[in-house]
């Protein structure tokens, strides 16, 4: 008797095992390929608890920067493994072109975002960062100088040595080449007035070809610079510490940098991913990634607190007027102006 009742059991307690298994199983997984740092922060305290309650999913948070994320997507070609990811603009259209997007299914939320914000039907961006001048407002003061509007500044002999700007390899440095080509005539589909401004205009003044966000602060704290080409989002970081930086839009333009995302093709949970991607650009999550990561609303019907407003590009005075890069002839191109500017401008 108790043997049967131990088998009875036991066999009660193995069924009920492997019914709440199968119920764990059950729960789609939700793989996402994203930024490491602040933004995997923002994603594991708020965004992910509220969209896993809402949808019954699980989201496991592959943290990367973007040439990462894009080296997975080739590693796993074969076989994806992730269902939704986010990278800057220039990788995310390589991705794009490698057939590692899916289609975007329509839905309400895509009709309040600016112009600028759908890349393609493929990936949509979900925040913007604006390239434009970044100045040391007390250095500019001492010296009797007006805050600079222009990207012309950056050929004023008065900076000799006294500016820093990312490299090639950086999307700011090459969004100053394509800048300059842009004032002179061209661009990105006829680059060479670019590269002949820089080299002979612009050049003479760099101190430093700067890609890290830590020297460029650097540069500008033990007061080498009081002027660089940078991004909005940094300089707003750097500014929090206290230190007098100021970034300007200038008047021909800045350029955007855009925070993209799309679902990756061989999802099995597309429907999942579809639906996340239209969470991030909800009004209430584009707030987070506003006042988190220095991210500028592409949604239009966004509401930020003043405070939050004055730090990323906002409203269709500023996000609306952000000039695009042709990724498309840029990603084709790169490597090709990569070793022209290694030989003409960054000797």
């Amino acid at each position: 008797m108790k043997v049967n009742l131990l088998s009875t059991s036991l066999a009660a307690a193995i069924t009920l095992a492997c019914t709440g298994l199968g119920h764990a199983q059950s729960v789609p997984t939700l793989y996402v390929g994203s930024y490491g740092g602040s933004s995997e922060k923002l994603f594991k305290e708020k965004i992910i608890p509220a969209f896993e309650a809402a949808h019954k999913v699980k989201i496991v948070y592959v943290a990367g920067n973007s040439t990462d994320t894009l080296a997975k997507l080739q590693a796993q070609k074969d076989k994806q493994e992730l269902d939704l990811v986010i990278m800057d603009d220039g990788p995310m259209q390589q991705a794009v072109q490698f057939g590692f997007c899916e289609k975007i299914k329509d839905a309400p939320v895509y009709k309040d975002l600016y112009p600028l914000a759908r890349i393609s039907d493929r990936s949509v961006a979900i925040g913007a960062v604006a390239t434009g001048l970044a100045y040391n407002t007390e250095a500019f003061k001492k010296a009797g100088l007006p805050k600079p509007d222009s990207w012309e500044i950056l050929t004023d002999k008065k900076f000799k040595q006294k500016l820093a700007i990312p490299p090639i390899s950086n999307t700011y440095g090459l969004q100053t080449l394509i800048m300059y080509a842009k004032m002179r005539g061209g661009g990105e589909t006829s680059i060479d007035s670019g590269f002949t401004a820089m080299t002979k205009e612009v050049a003479p003044n760099v101190l430093a070809w700067e890609p890290s966000p830590g020297k460029m602060t650097e540069l500008f704290q033990n007061g080498d610079i009081n002027l660089a080409v940078w991004g909005s989002g940094r300089v707003e970081s750097f500014k929090a510490t206290g230190f007098p930086i100021e970034f300007v839009y200038p008047k021909e333009g800045a350029m955007a940098l855009m925070i993209a995302a799309c679902p990756v093709v061989q999802s099995d949970v597309p429907e999942p991913a579809q639906a996340l991607l239209q969470y991030l650009l909800t009004p209430e999550v584009q707030a987070w990634l506003a006042d988190t990561q220095g991210f500028g609303p592409v949604n239009s019907n966004t509401k930020l607190e003043p405070a939050v407003a004055a730090k990323v590009p906002y409203g269709p005075a500023q996000i609306g007027k952000l000039l695009p890069t042709n990724w498309t002839v840029v990603n084709e191109k790169r490597g090709e102006w990569t070793n022209r500017w290694n030989r003409t401008i960054e000797r």
